[in-house]
């Protein structure tokens, strides 16, 4: 398995947690290539958005979805199995994981860190909030490493890979096995390595390559970095992000405009809106500041929009009536 230590000065990962990191180790596609997939669908002559960018926000926006579909990102994560199971949920995508049943398991295990570390959550079932003391947080750092320790210790003798003095004698923290003369006999061979991981917690660590195109991989990312997702699978979400960023900067900044950092309006919520604001003065308001900037194009360039994403706001809002 590989290490955290190895992938330190690469800088196409990044490192995470106490002993995870997460990579990008190929792509297929990028930002020009989002825009040759959905250009085909006019053909020549045909070409109503000129420029990339716009092109690329106007899929976006209308989720076209398709053309994004196109681009494939190719990660390399080591991360506690809990975390994994995460990810695993969403199923557009193709992975392969370190085996437990080829290859040995790594005595790595995830302990939070000090801040990481919360009471359970009064009003949500799957969520942490509140403090508790710094003595009672190492408490529970310790009583996680010893109970990693003691899995371990038992994975390793299962296997016939340690000497088994340790439980034999009943120098083990979890009490001792006096009535066992001894536990194992001389000639125990070890049982087989995909039925000895059976003891071993959640929190060890494995590895996987995790491959999926960009639109999955951003509806991953928006509920996975998430302030309601666990703290732990963030971690992972906002590095995998910042990640792609540079290799995908156009459609980046499109999901950070239309997906991460936008809201979702019902009709019904539309409608209430349109009331609070009252559309007729709305309207008027809005036609006085567009002539004060000088027209509705630069109205529409200060306030970072093109000139057909203010048309399809005003329409939206029933501001053009």
């Amino acid at each position: 398995m590989t290490t955290q230590a190895e992938i330190l000065n690469n800088t196409d990962y990044v490192p995470l947690l106490d002993y995870g990191f997460a990579g990008v180790i190929d792509t297929m596609g990028d930002d020009d290539a989002i825009v040759r997939a959905a250009r085909i669908s006019y053909g020549d002559g045909t070409k109503s958005v000129r420029e990339d960018r716009a092109l690329i926000r106007y899929l976006f926006r209308h989720h076209h979805s398709s053309p994004v579909e196109m681009v494939e990102i190719k990660f390399h994560l080591r991360l506690p199995i809990f975390v994994m199971r995460q990810l695993i949920r969403h199923r557009t995508h193709s992975a392969n994981e370190y085996s437990g049943r080829y290859s040995v398991m790594t005595d790595e295990f995830y302990v939070p860190n000090l801040d990481a570390i919360q009471p359970q959550s009064s009003g949500n079932r799957q969520g942490r909030e509140g403090t508790i003391s710094d003595s009672s947080k190492e408490g529970v750092r310790w009583m996680m490493s010893a109970a990693y320790e003691t899995g371990y210790d038992v994975y390793q003798a299962l296997l016939g890979e340690r000497a088994t003095e340790r439980f034999i004698q009943g120098d083990v923290p979890y009490g001792a096995y006096d009535d066992v003369d001894p536990l194992f006999d001389d000639e125990y061979p070890g049982i087989a390595r995909e039925l000895a991981r059976s003891v071993l917690s959640v929190g060890n660590y494995t590895e996987i390559y995790w491959k999926q195109n960009l639109h999955n991989l951003f509806h991953l990312l928006n509920l996975r970095s998430d302030d309601g997702a666990q703290h732990e699978i963030r971690v992972y979400a906002n590095a995998m992000y910042e990640l792609i960023k540079p290799r995908f900067p156009l459609a980046c900044e499109a999901y950070e405009d239309y997906i991460r950092d936008s809201v979702t309006l019902s009709r019904m919520e539309i409608d209430l809106l349109g009331e609070l604001l009252d559309r007729e003065s709305a309207a008027q308001h809005l036609s006085r500041m567009m002539l004060d900037a000088g027209g509705p194009k630069a109205f529409a360039e200060q306030n970072r929009m093109s000139k057909r994403e203010l048309d399809e706001f005003q329409r939206r809002f029933g501001f053009d009536r």
